[in-house]
């Protein structure tokens, strides 16, 4: 293990977006310059970091060259090419590696090692063609789901089949490209469980969240989740059993399916922080984004006990219809914060921020994060 990155010392993130904003923000709290990598100039890291670098990923050269200025780097979002985390790793450490990223940014890898590991996930096929997604569909029976195996997110590139009818129709909207397709999997709901390693191998797991989606999008994340216990430990254990399989330096997290019958199945793996454990800003010792910061720079992985019941709501650009969101009337609402992303265009289904409430139970906390959302987007609660 080598000796921690000082304070004073200059990080990279790649990726411009909330998520390296927020990133941002913590490291510079301990005492770190951050330099933002990104394709656009007018991105929310801007608002953070200390520089900005516009830059295509494309052009391994000029990664490099940028590389020779940082102690360390990290990204933030999961599609960044792997030419680009790889010529940047060839110059100065990357954390999460290189090839964390190569394993989890396509669904048919990620899946590979899924059942390579023996963890638990939905039945499925990798489909090149549509004879093959036909071959598939038989095997797997309906309904079923068809998504991209690179480049989905929020519902993008999916499409439910749920007839025979409707694969041709679903080739046509998603193919001709590498596909999975997954058997459905009636489940009772989706958790998801942010966890941090270090460069020793020591495993932070954050509570589990109870996520609620509209639009295929995150629309609300509790926790506690209020799920068994046997439940959460399992969630728990899968999770920290992935980063120790993956070798996974920073912070992950694992997208979970809890069947009706208390299994735990693997949907997805972000090898990096996420949009449910954006609640830990405001909710733990540590936040999400603190020990993505400690994880790079090999320091102490920081507590991740929850200080109390908490709630988040993402705000979406569809909320500004009305005009500019009333944020004075979801602040009267005892206990929220509000977090806004710096996004100057809010399109519809566009992430611009979020709000946390912290509440003595967990009900409490979605019952407030969810009407101070209605009162400053006036919408229904």
């Amino acid at each position: 293990m080598t000796s921690p990155i000082p304070a004073g010392a200059t990080l990279g993130v790649m990726g411009g977006g909330q998520l390296g904003a927020m990133f941002a923000m913590a490291a510079k709290r301990l005492g770190y310059r951050v330099e933002a990598i990104s394709d656009v100039a007018d991105c929310p890291a801007a608002h953070h970091a200390d520089r900005v670098h516009v830059v295509s990923f494309a052009d391994a050269s000029a990664l490099g060259q940028i590389a020779t200025g940082l102690a360390a780097v990290t990204f933030e979002f999961e599609n960044v090419p792997v030419v680009a985390a790889r010529a940047m790793a060839a110059v100065v450490p990357c954390r999460p590696a290189p090839e964390v990223l190569f394993t989890t940014q396509d669904r048919a890898r990620e899946k590979a090692f899924l059942v390579s590991h023996g963890f638990a996930c939905a039945p499925h096929r990798t489909v090149r063609s549509r004879v093959e997604l036909q071959a598939a569909v038989a095997a797997l029976g309906l309904p079923a789901v068809l998504k991209t195996a690179a480049f989905g997110y929020d519902g993008k590139g999916q499409r439910k089949i749920e007839s025979a009818g409707d694969v041709d129709a679903a080739w046509d909207a998603i193919g001709p490209t590498e596909c999975v397709l997954e058997g459905w999997i009636d489940f009772d709901c989706e958790i998801s469980v942010v966890a941090a390693r270090g460069q020793a191998g020591e495993v932070a797991v954050f509570e589990p969240s109870r996520n609620v989606h509209s639009r295929h999008i995150l629309d609300v994340s509790s926790a506690p989740s209020g799920l068994p216990q046997p439940v959460l430990d399992e969630a728990r254990s899968v999770t920290a059993r992935i980063l120790e399989a993956l070798g996974v330096v920073g912070v992950a997290c694992v997208e979970l399916f809890v069947t009706r019958s208390g299994a735990v199945l693997v949907n997805e793996i972000a090898p990096r922080p996420h949009n449910s454990g954006h609640l830990t800003i405001a909710a733990c010792e540590t936040s999400q984004f603190e020990q993505q910061a400690r994880a790079l720079c090999g320091l102490p992985l920081g507590s991740v006990r929850q200080l109390a019941p908490a709630a988040m709501a993402n705000l979406l650009g569809d909320g500004w219809a009305a005009g500019t969101p009333d944020w004075p009337a979801a602040l009267a609402v005892p206990g929220v914060s509000l977090m806004l992303y710096g996004k100057s265009d809010p399109r519809p289904g566009r992430k611009m921020g979020h709000l946390t409430a912290l509440a003595p139970t967990v009900e409490e906390a979605i019952a407030k994060v969810t009407r101070a959302r209605s009162l400053a987007c006036h919408t229904a609660s």
